[in-house]
């Protein structure tokens, strides 16, 4: 839930701290006061658009911060885990947004600058705003049909899924067999290509690091009579003359005199430095055991260095056309030979495609069914509680009806798949178009409730499937902007009452300007507006207690808040919210004159004239 909501710097709000109920809070106001801002600074908190209009003027910037209290185990914590936020002391999670007058938007979450993604996530989980943009986006198709799936739950969702997934697969199989069909010459001309530069390499037969062996082995081919040179010049001074010479003892016998010298010591410190020469002895008769073994395999082979010539020659031509060495001339053809493994264009490999997307078809058209028959049951029983919920918001006589059809398509489109006896488009979530109608009296034709429901009619349908689809609704806040516009009389009472036992099972905020809601609320915010010196306009909000909210009432009825008869009918409405609330019976007259607002003559906009 969101516990507290601080405002400053937007619109006419100069600074203003909201302190929310967990049950119905409503906020309400003059025409102008800034109510709207509030719902503007839970879309911002929400990653919502920033528009630098929205600052107040001469703030440098506009701030709005959220202290929510997410469910332990719940996606809004794990969100923030995962954005490495920290909560506060006493468990709640602290958001903030930030506008400045360049436009450029900030936010942070738990003390952690994140992306304004991050808010719109962490909003997905915890909050639902509601407002007139809400009910025009209700009338898309793709939404109602997201609405009949919200309430259909489990039965709808996993065969949805299980249809995602074949669909997935159904789609790649299509678009690979209208690749292979549409380019099939390009795509043979394409493996004829691959064959031969494999057919080359292949002929050639190359080894990995062959390049590099070769000129290391034909170096030393080419250089035998020098190599020979030195290395037999490094046997000599190592190991000494072959004919014994002994003006060129070599290493090994001046180390031997040293030693000999060296043990006939009588000091026994240069008696203990002969192992160590001992050590030298052994390390360089290696040596020159190694020079010639060397000088043993050295020969000069003008025959095999034509050979390793050659063979370089055969591996530059492959490293010129396919790679930068021969590593990478293996590569090329394990790559070739993988792309040559998806080219197959012969007509056995066609067909095999063309079986392979049909069965998926037929995959795909039978769990589109068992979509369609959970959605066709789930929309009777979602049209049933509509309609029992318009009935209580005085629309006694009208009834909705939830239509599943099928979007039919032509067998050549795209994505046409058949199902039954019918060809459907196979959308992503399912063959299904989902219209909402209104039937608002008897005999009337069911119209889509876009052209079937007045302004005050939609809102009443929007707050009814709000009521029916709360128990599935996971997001613990619910907030609504004036959707009882166009409403009034005995109706908005009972708006007034679905927000209330919406509010037994989630946290409701309401923008309202109807005194019938604001009754029912269990905390009730007033945003003032006052003129500064200068003629500036600021507005600040601040919680009512029980005799401003008999003035404030009194003012939404009719402007008689200094009246008696004003505040006699906001005590009324009080006192009967108050009653409902608590569980008493209310009678049918026991609303009486201010619990539906008749004292007074009702206009269109649900206001006492």
């Amino acid at each position: 839930m969101l516990a507290e909501m601080r405002i400053k710097g937007l619109g006419v709000i100069d600074e203003a701290t909201l302190h929310l109920h967990p049950g119905l809070t409503v906020v309400t106001g003059e025409t102008g006061a800034g109510k709207t801002m509030v719902v503007t600074g839970l879309h911002l908190l929400g990653g919502g658009r920033a528009e630098a209009s929205r600052i107040r003027t001469g703030a440098r910037r506009a701030v709005v911060e959220g202290r929510f209290r997410p469910a332990r185990g719940g996606a809004a914590l794990r969100l923030a885990e995962d954005a490495g936020a920290e909560l506060d002391e006493d468990g709640s999670l602290i958001a903030v947004r930030s506008v400045g007058a360049d436009g450029r938007s900030r936010a942070h979450l738990g003390g952690r600058a994140v992306p304004v993604g991050v808010l719109s996530e962490l909003a997905e989980a915890l909050l639902a705003v509601h407002g007139q943009n809400d009910q025009l986006r209700l009338l898309r198709p793709a939404e109602q049909r997201a609405v009949l799936d919200r309430f259909a739950g489990e039965p709808v969702a996993t065969p949805l899924t299980e249809y995602r997934r074949v669909r997935a697969e159904w789609l790649a199989v299509v678009a690979e067999l209208t690749e292979r069909a549409e380019r099939s010459r390009e795509l043979a001309r394409e493996a004829d290509l691959l064959r031969h530069g494999l057919d080359e390499i292949a002929a050639v037969d190359p080894r990995p690091g062959e390049d590099a062996e070769l000129v290391a082995e034909a170096r030393r081919l080419a250089d035998a009579d020098q190599l020979r040179e030195l290395a037999s010049g490094a046997q000599v001074a190592v190991s000494g003359a072959a004919d014994g010479d002994p003006d060129a003892p070599g290493a090994l016998g001046m180390v031997a005199a040293a030693r000999r010298l060296l043990g006939s010591a009588e000091d026994p410190a240069l008696r203990e430095l002969e192992p160590r020469l001992a050590e030298a002895a052994t390390l360089l008769s290696d040596v020159g055991a190694d020079l010639g073994g060397y000088l043993d395999r050295l020969e000069a082979d003008p025959a095999r260095l034509e050979q390793v010539l050659a063979r370089q020659v055969q591996l530059k031509q492959l490293i010129r056309k396919y790679a930068a060495d021969v590593d990478g001339v293996l590569a090329w053809a394990a790559r070739a030979e993988e792309r040559l493994a998806g080219l197959d264009t012969s007509e056995e490999a066609l067909a095999a495609l063309a079986a392979r997307r049909d069965e998926l078809a037929g995959e795909l058209a039978g769990i589109a069914e068992k979509v369609t028959a959970a959605r066709t049951a789930a929309a009777g029983e979602l049209a049933a509680a509509v309609t029992a919920e318009l009935a209580g918001l005085a629309m006694p006589h009208a009834r909705i009806e939830v239509v599943v059809r099928p979007h039919e398509a032509r067998p050549e489109e795209p994505g046409a798949v058949r199902v039954g006896e019918l060809w459907a488009h196979a959308g992503a979530d399912g063959v299904d178009e989902v219209e909402l109608r209104l039937v608002p009296h008897p005999g009337a034709p069911a119209l889509p409730v876009h052209k079937g429901a007045s302004g005050g009619e939609l809102s009443r349908v929007m707050l009814a499937l709000e009521v029916v689809l709360a128990d599935s609704d996971p997001v613990p806040t619910l907030v609504f902007d004036e959707v009882d516009a166009g409403v009034g009389g005995r109706a908005a009472v009972e708006v007034g009452r679905r927000l209330a036992r919406l509010a037994r099972t989630h946290q409701v905020v309401v923008v309202t300007h109807l005194p019938q809601v604001a009754a029912y609320a269990d905390r009730h915010l007033v945003v003032d507006k006052m003129v500064g010196g200068a003629g500036v306009t600021r507005s600040g909000v601040r919680v009512l207690d029980d005799g401003q909210r008999v003035i404030e009432l009194a003012r939404m009825l009719a402007g008689l808040d200094s009246t008696e008869t004003g505040r006699a009918h906001a005590e009324e409405l009080l006192a009967t919210a108050a009653r409902e609330r608590a569980g008493e019976p209310v009678g049918a007259g026991a609303g009486g004159r201010g619990a539906d607002g008749k004292a007074g003559g009702r206009g269109r906009n649900g206001r006492v004239g």
